[in-house]
């Protein structure tokens, strides 16, 4: 089976109905299937081939799905561009796979000359904007006129779909290769969880997750394979999505935390109607308490969904199912492992902990990741045992529910004791003054790392430093409270709308004149409180269903 299978099936079985919308443009599945032959012959005249790889650097369109779903029907491979990175990081992901052409829209054709400056290797690069074609570019319209309509090549199974770049953050950007097994496969192992929360004649998604992102990949696949109508919005914006909505009464939604926050918060939230909606899709980073029951109260007609997963799974492994969220004790996991996924939790020599037990969170499937792109010892360490090790910190309870307590490199280590940033994050989060926050390690001389909060205020609440200090040890042990705290008016996002940590240890580590300095008589307090809790529990496993 393939990618473009899908679409072959809602060609042949229910052309008429209503693919893709964006702004004034409708197109039907039926249309979609010919414009994809017709994209996929004017690929094959400038040479994307089988096995080419075709990059795409735009904001989100119908057109950027055409030419995704056109490479994939001409045997060539995709690699979708992080619109947020740097000139050099880009042009190191086109060198590193070896990409032969490149899309680009209106917002980034400026980009270009800076790419060839920087690449080692020469590109043909495709305008598809609405505005006039560079002379150093070719118009797709023009190859358009200029094509016929071609066969699909029919690749299927462990043929490489895509390359899909990940990290960046720290050193060098990986190219994930996932074939059309990988991505079918979790696209499939969701819909068993989810199809039923999908049907319906009236059944609409509106993508507002960035194409490049995997998330945003995968949820196109999933809504294509249940013939969907989709709206199509060019980046996410909180007005846009909730006219989107109400426009088109649409039933589906995905969205990372920050963007659900963006979204209540906009003055307006009120004023639309958000009733049609009624599944939404949360994940990619944690979420807060806070959040999620500011979320269940703002929409009580829409059943809530988490996704767990990464890049390397295609993208899922775990789901928290709405009727989950009926029981507060399961409300901070992620769920359990889906149909097509097994879970385990790992110590370091990779043999099974407890259930309860703190370890790495590895899963294995046909999900799981050819490998990273020319990097074989990666690769082979990263699936060592045939697992893929995901680099999460969690743990599994009885009832298999995994709950995931941090990142490994997150994992902030204070006076010998390990504390998990997302758990002080939800007890700083939880304060009413509090938006949002971020918590990272600092170097501290005494205790080696102190934990540091980043605190975004509600707008026109005054904080105090001391009074998130007090509020978090009344939910969390001492030792596991903000030595230090900064407020900001906005924490820095990544394109996929999670906390750019690495930003935040660069402001910190780069800025040590303002570096926050702890107050004196809170250090004593913590330092006793760290002392007392250290004795009792520092090192007691998570209780089941609990966060350590």
């Amino acid at each position: 089976m393939g990618i473009t299978q899908p679409l072959h099936r809602m060609a042949q079985q229910d052309p008429g109905r209503t693919a893709l919308v964006e702004g004034a443009i409708t197109v039907t599945y039926g249309e979609f299937y010919e414009r994809t032959a017709h994209a996929a012959g004017a690929l094959r005249e400038i040479g994307a081939g089988d096995g080419a790889r075709v990059a795409v650097l735009s904001l989100n369109s119908v057109r950027y799905l055409e030419v995704l779903a056109g490479t994939i029907w001409a045997g060539g491979v995709v690699n979708p561009v992080n619109i947020r990175w740097s000139p050099q990081e880009i042009a190191y992901s086109l060198d590193d796979s070896q990409t032969e052409i490149l899309f680009v829209d209106d917002v980034f054709a400026a980009m270009v000359p800076k790419l060839r400056e920087l690449g080692e290797h020469p590109l043909t690069v495709v305008h598809f904007g609405a505005g006039p074609t560079p002379g150093d570019m070719l118009g797709y319209d023009d190859l358009l006129a200029a094509a016929a309509p071609v066969p699909d090549a029919g690749r299927t199974g462990s043929d490489l779909a895509g390359i899909f770049y990940t990290g960046g953050t720290t050193g060098f950007p990986k190219g994930v290769m996932l074939s059309h097994t990988n991505l079918l496969t979790s696209a499939l192992g969701g819909l068993v969880a989810t199809g039923s929360l999908r049907e319906g004649e009236d059944a609409c998604a509106v993508y507002a997750a960035p194409m490049f992102h995997i998330a945003g990949f995968g949820t196109w696949l999933m809504t294509t394979m249940m013939g969907l109508r989709s709206v199509v919005l060019p980046f996410f914006e909180p007005r846009a999505v909730l006219e989107a909505v109400q426009e088109q009464r649409a039933t589906e939604l995905f969205l990372v935390p920050t963007m659900i926050q963006m979204v209540l918060d906009h003055p307006d939230f009120e004023k639309y109607d958000t009733s049609s909606l009624r599944f939404l899709t949360y994940g990619a980073s944690p979420i807060s308490d806070a959040l999620l029951q500011r979320t269940l109260a703002a929409l009580p007609g829409t059943q809530l969904c988490q996704a767990y997963g990464q890049t390397e799974l295609s993208p899922l492994a775990t789901l928290l199912m709405p009727e989950d969220h009926a029981h507060p004790e399961r409300l901070r996991s992620a769920g359990r492992p889906l149909p097509h996924t097994h879970v385990r939790i790992v110590g370091p020599d990779d043999n099974e902990l407890p259930r309860g037990g703190v370890g790495e969170i590895v899963a294995c499937g046909d999900n799981m990741m050819l490998g990273y792109w020319n990097r074989p010892e990666e690769s082979a360490a990263a699936l060592r045992g045939g697992y893929m090790h995901t680099g999460d910190l969690g743990f599994m309870d009885d009832d298999g529910f995994v709950t995931v307590v941090d990142r490994l490199k997150d994992m902030i280590v204070t006076g010998a004791e390990n504390v998990y940033s997302a758990e002080v994050e939800n007890a700083v989060g939880a304060h009413p003054g509090v938006a949002t926050c971020a918590v990272i390690g600092v170097p501290d001389e005494q205790w080696g790392e102190r934990v540091h909060a980043i605190v975004v205020p509600h707008q026109g609440v005054e904080l105090t430093a001391q009074q998130i200090r007090d509020h978090a040890h009344t939910l969390i042990a001492g030792y596991k409270c903000p030595r230090s705290v900064e407020f900001v008016t906005e924490l820095p996002l990544t394109a996929a709308g999670k906390v750019a940590k690495n930003i935040l240890r660069e402001r910190v580590r780069d800025a040590a004149d303002t570096t926050p300095v702890p107050d004196a008589d809170a250090d004593a307090d913590a330092d006793a409180d760290a002392d007392a809790d250290a004795q009792s529990d520092a090192h007691a496993a998570p209780k089941e269903g609990s966060t350590p």
